[in-house]
């Protein structure tokens, strides 16, 4: 039987993922799909986690693809990989009701890179990077990433990176905005354990009810944003979240959510 290719851990109300396949600098297999969506599985079906961080073993983050499933490049057909594997985990990561971070401990290359950007956030180390290396093999960036990346850190650095396959440093993802923050390496458990806390300490309806609605406003004009920011009030405002996060501001005490 194969080992696990993924740990899953529960701190509270932290769910943390774990990429376990440092041999390999954690690359991407079909096994480690599976797993990795069961994972994601796992933590939006319980609810004592607000937030998910997913992290890698070892020295890497993620190397992208284990290019050793992919012997027989003739008879492959990487658009069904994509979907059947990544799409599907991508979508799953954006569509959860809970904040997902993405904890860059080194390298992250290719669809490494791609699921890192999946993510609604990214604290990385100084020791991290990001590598959109899809053109070093010929191929073009995937699993997102031509959609996320130009709409963090703008279309002509989106296309320098695709197009050249060059390295960013975590200083420079910081400064672009690819990161959101920067941690010393080691002080980089700490800044995740502190990023993490603070996002499961927000009132997890009100969370779940803003990722959908700044997911919605990628694509929606402002007529279907401003309709979808009244009906997501509605809700918001009839949640007992509400009642107490007023009661609170009101009575100059911590909120209690529930």
């Amino acid at each position: 039987m194969s080992e696990q290719t993924i740990l899953y851990a529960a701190d509270g109300p932290i769910a943390t993922i774990t990429l376990s396949r440092p041999e390999v600098y954690n690359a991407l297999n079909a096994q480690l799909h599976r797993e990795l969506m069961d994972a994601l599985r796992q933590a939006e079906r319980d609810p004592a986690v607000r937030c998910v961080v997913i992290t890698g073993a070892g020295k890497a983050f993620c190397s992208g693809q284990d290019l050793r499933e992919f012997a027989d490049l003739g008879r492959l057909d990487i658009g069904a990989r994509l979907r059947q594997s990544y799409n599907p985990l991508v979508n799953r990561i954006r569509g959860m009701g809970k904040p997902v971070v993405a904890a860059v401990n080194g390298p992250a290359v290719g669809a490494g890179m791609s699921l890192a950007l999946a993510c609604d956030f990214r604290v990385a180390a100084m020791s991290a990077s990001f590598a959109a290396a899809f053109v070093n093999i010929g191929l073009i960036p995937d699993s997102g990433l031509t959609y996320f990346l130009p709409r963090l850190i703008g279309q002509s650095r989106a296309l320098e990176l695709c197009m050249t396959g060059a390295q960013v440093d975590a200083s420079t993802a910081r400064e672009w905005g690819l990161v959101n923050v920067l941690a010393a390496d080691d002080d980089f458990p700490e800044a995740v354990r502190q990023f993490a806390t603070t996002l499961a300490d927000r009132p997890a309806q009100a969370i779940s009810l803003i990722k959908r609605a700044l997911e919605m406003s990628q694509y929606a004009d402002l007529s279907q944003v401003l309709e979808y920011e009244a009906e997501a009030q509605v809700v918001a405002g009839a949640h007992p979240d509400f009642a107490e996060g007023v009661a609170a501001f009101r009575e100059k005490r911590p909120p209690i959510w529930k």
